[in-house]
């Protein structure tokens, strides 16, 4: 089994912020294999099923997000998922808007979220997909993560959704290398 996490704040007040890529890009993947966020466990909503004969548990911590490890790390050991079978989908300030990014492992790079992760797992060895959401022009980055896209921000967003879901969707067939291989393109570049 596979567990994909998708990072964000619940409630209907942060739906839409850039804050919960995560939870947006797993509502779309779930979306596209008819699985429904239909039960909570561990303190997550999560989702069950099949992606191309691969056993699928989608979860979206309902924790907020700088306590999201306190819901990764029991649906983890439940289930017997190992780290390499886990991959965190998360929003990134450092990364342009629409880009994605995904990597083996690392640190959480200032990612509270991420931080509570890795500090509950004890590692930082496991895949995350990062979805770009840039740096704000004025104002802090607290209050810009916590705002909603603009209309045109979410025309490039969609886009942006479905490679994040066909990243994923590779992570399950044919593992993180496979994955980074066809999506981490030089800037400029299309998948």
């Amino acid at each position: 089994m596979k567990l994909i996490v998708g990072l964000g704040n619940p409630g209907p007040g942060y739906a839409r912020n850039r804050h919960n890529v995560g939870y947006q890009c797993l509502e779309r993947l779930a979306s596209r294999h008819e699985m429904s966020f239909g039960r909570m466990m561990f303190k997550a909503m999560i989702a069950s099923g099949s992606i191309d004969g691969t056993r699928v548990l989608l979860a979206r911590p309902l924790t907020f997000m700088n306590l999201s490890g306190q819901s990764v790390r029991p649906l983890l050991r439940w289930y017997r998922v190992s780290l390499s079978d886990l991959l965190v989908v998360y929003d990134d300030l450092d990364l342009p808007l629409a880009k994605i990014r995904l990597r083996q492992k690392g640190s959480s790079g200032g990612h509270k979220g991420m931080a509570s992760i890795i500090q509950e797992l004890g590692s930082d060895e496991f895949a995350r997909l990062r979805i770009g959401i840039g740096r704000p022009l004025h104002g802090e980055a607290p209050d810009y993560v916590l705002s909603d896209f603009t209309r045109d921000e979410s025309i490039v967003m969609d886009a942006a959704f479905d490679q994040a879901v066909a990243a994923v969707e590779t992570f399950l067939a044919d593992g993180i290398d496979a994955a980074m291989n066809r999506f981490n393109l030089p800037d400029g570049e299309t998948g």
